[in-house]
């Protein structure tokens, strides 16, 4: 039987993006549960706009862009 635990994301998602909650208790971090933009960025550039100078989340970061890369 699966874990509940496990959450499968059946999206495509972009191999650069990264989110503050892989390295933190999301839980106790108040940024994460008010939804602040800060909460993720890119491995190219290490901040929350990507290398085409737009906003990096898990929307935005799609296959449309020239910086995208499939997992």
């Amino acid at each position: 039987m699966a874990s509940s635990a496990l959450n499968v994301m059946q999206e495509e998602r972009c191999a650069n993006i990264r989110w503050k909650g892989l390295y933190i208790d999301p839980e106790a971090d108040s940024a994460l549960q008010r939804g602040d933009e800060r909460i993720f960025w890119c491995v190219k550039t290490q901040l929350n706009l990507g290398p085409d100078g737009k906003l990096v989340d898990n929307y935005e970061c799609n296959p449309c862009r020239d910086c995208y890369k499939a997992l």
